[in-house]
């Protein structure tokens, strides 16, 4: 007889402790496969550190492998899951398509960045929920203050050292409060203009700091961010966001580069793809946290709306320490429902919470004890030191280096800014470029719901999209190399030999080359609507043989065709050059000569010279 497989989508704090306690009560008797994008849990609460440079980013990942060797790791992200054949549809890193079916699911998918309809947020914005978001903060960061103690502008300086988070709760407090001891320590070793120093500003449309915790930890957390010289601003937050700055909703205009956003998270697109009844985005489940209906299907953690017994009529909310509950009682249930032991509901009991502020500020209310300052501070660690699963002994001896040692201030630039943009269904994985197309997928453009596919590939995003410039293959890019006005294609006659042809450098989209401009990955391509008209096309200069352009040069009134009497030779016929739109036998890659301006948006390619003023280039 065959084990029951149970499959655990997502390896958040509810999905890994699944699997963990899972392993451990199932001794053998059921096949345990975690299906997740990485190789690692990541422990968020730290991920402020890892933007601070106090913590590396392998000291927040715990490998999945390495602690949970009973466990079948599976790479992959899922696109579709058929609840009535039992099977979840997904993607590999790679792009290959694969299935799994199951006797057994546990959705723990987690969640995203939470989007506001507010203009400019999803273009010039980014978020704070996966660990290539920290690590692009981190190198932004120093990034900013490098340029800013290198420039003489004033007006320059300021914005660049101008910081502004959205979102006072836990994660926009915590990366505020490390944000502003990280850039103090940097201008500290490459002074700003005088009288100028990092300006950090917190903002939030509720009352007051941590607006979901008791008042007494919400004043202390205030009045720490307030005596650092954060910019603590409540009942504010942004109207509109550009490239310069953001324009907040008492009407004034923060001249900026960097915008964090923190304002809260919304569940994972996956759980609203099942088309089951569903609570602000989250799935309906019971007190046993299983799926209506479908007994074999369990959810927890941020994509599930857990009843609340402790407060009828409402839900848990969406924090780690509900979720690394919730997937306890979930391994319980899921054994239970093998006649392992007895089904439990979930109930919880507050234990306090825990809000670290850098350096050895803290505040904290362990079992209901409000502390603050250094008792806190010694509280908040030693709760990550125990709750973390792994590399416990690495994070204290960065804590320790951090205390005696100076920062290593240096930016990588591993991280693009297009790479983590703040719509996504993945935070947790960063764009990549040249990624190939999903094969064999069964999920069609967009999943059941209109959930975006995690199954596409990660290509380098079109310069449409958020943050960044138009497409050179959508309204506003240039021309195609390989149509009217733009260069001969280089697998065309007349240009240079094709990349993926004999003599030619490896083609753009074929393995060992570039990307295609026009593919995936690469640059897009220069061939749509939108690029500079081409020059016999409406909008553009006029054409040579067109009304109103310079008279062609073989019709009436032109200089005469050089292939006509009284002109040169024809290029080719015997006596002139080669013709352009025939094939050269000489060397593919031949420069232009000297007195020729290089090929370029507005510059026609190659050495076209023109007879009425041989001086100049065909521009």
């Amino acid at each position: 007889m065959s084990r029951p497989r149970i499959v655990i989508v997502g390896a958040g704090f509810a999905g890994y402790r699944t699997a963990q306690i899972l392993s451990r009560t199932a001794r053998g008797r059921a096949e345990i496969v975690l299906l997740n994008p990485t190789d690692y849990f990541l422990y968020l609460p730290l991920l402020p550190q890892v933007a601070a440079g106090i913590l590396e980013p392998r000291r927040v990942t715990v490998s999945l492998s390495g602690t949970l060797p009973q466990v079948k790791l599976v790479l992959g992200e899922a696109g579709r899951i058929d609840l009535d054949a039992r099977q979840v549809h997904y993607t590999g890193p790679e792009g290959e398509g694969g299935t799994l079916s199951y006797d057994r699911l546990v959705l723990a998918a987690g969640s995203v960045n939470k989007l506001l309809p507010i203009p400019g947020v999803a273009e010039h914005a980014h978020g704070f929920r996966g660990l290539p978001e920290a690590l692009y903060l981190r190198d932004h960061i120093t990034r900013q203050v490098e340029l800013a103690a290198a420039t003489d502008d004033p007006k320059r300086c300021s914005s660049r050292c101008t910081f502004v988070v959205v979102g006072a709760g836990y994660t926009g407090t915590e990366v505020a409060a490390h944000g502003q001891l990280f850039t103090d320590a940097q201008v500290a070793k490459q002074p700003l203009r005088t009288g100028m120093r990092p300006r950090w500003i917190l903002l939030d449309i509720a009352d007051r700091v941590l607006p979901e915790l008791d008042e007494r930890l919400s004043r202390t957390a205030d009045t720490v961010l307030r005596e650092r010289g954060v910019d603590v601003r409540m009942g504010t937050s942004v109207k509109e966001a550009t490239s310069d700055g953001v324009l907040l909703t008492d009407g004034e205009f923060v001249d900026t580069r960097t915008l964090v956003w923190c304002v809260g998270v919304r569940p994972d697109p996956l759980a609203e793809s099942l088309g089951l009844p569903m609570e602000r985005g989250r799935l309906l489940v019971d007190p046993h946290l299983q799926v209506p209906g479908h007994p074999e299907v369990f959810a927890c953690g941020d994509a599930a709306a857990v009843p609340d017994l402790e407060n009828p009529g409402s839900y848990t909310p969406m924090t780690a320490q509900h979720a690394w509950r919730q997937g306890k009682v979930c391994a319980h249930n899921i054994a239970a429902s093998f006649g392992d032991g007895e089904r439990q509901a979930y109930r919880h009991k507050d234990l306090g919470f825990v809000v670290d502020l850098g350096g050895v500020k803290a505040a904290a209310n362990p079992l209901g004890v409000n502390l603050s300052g250094v008792a806190a501070g010694a509280v908040t660690r030693g709760y990550h030191l125990a709750a973390m699963p792994g590399n416990r002994v690495r994070v204290a001896a960065d804590w320790l280096l951090d205390a005696v040692l100076p920062r290593q201030a240096v930016q990588l630039g591993l991280v693009r800014s297009w790479s983590v943009p703040l719509d996504t269904a993945s935070p947790e994985v960063a764009r990549v470029p040249g990624r190939p197309e999903a094969a064999g997928s069964p999920a069609g453009p967009s999943d059941t719901g209109g959930r975006p596919r995690k199954d596409q590939p990660d290509s380098e995003p079109a310069k449409t999209r958020s943050g960044g410039e138009p497409a050179r293959n959508q309204p506003g890019g240039e021309p195609a190399r390989n149509q009217p006005g733009g260069e001969p294609a280089r697998n065309q006659p007349g240009g240079e030999p094709a990349r993926n042809q004999p003599g030619g450098e490896p083609a753009r989209n074929q393995p060992g080359g570039e990307p295609a401009r026009n593919q995936p990955g690469g640059e897009p391509a220069r061939s749509q609507p939108g690029g500079e008209p081409a020059r016999n096309q409406p909008g553009g200069e006029p054409a040579k043989n067109q009304p109103g352009g310079e008279p062609a040069r073989s019709q009436p009134g032109g200089e005469p065709a050089k292939n006509q009497p009284g002109g040169e030779p024809a290029k080719n016929q015997p006596g002139g050059e080669p013709a352009r739109n025939q094939p050269i036998t000489g060397p593919s890659d031949v420069a232009p000569p000297p007195d020729q301006p290089e090929p370029g948006p507005d510059v026609a390619p190659g050495p076209v010279r023109r007879t009425d003023r041989p001086s100049e280039g065909d521009a």
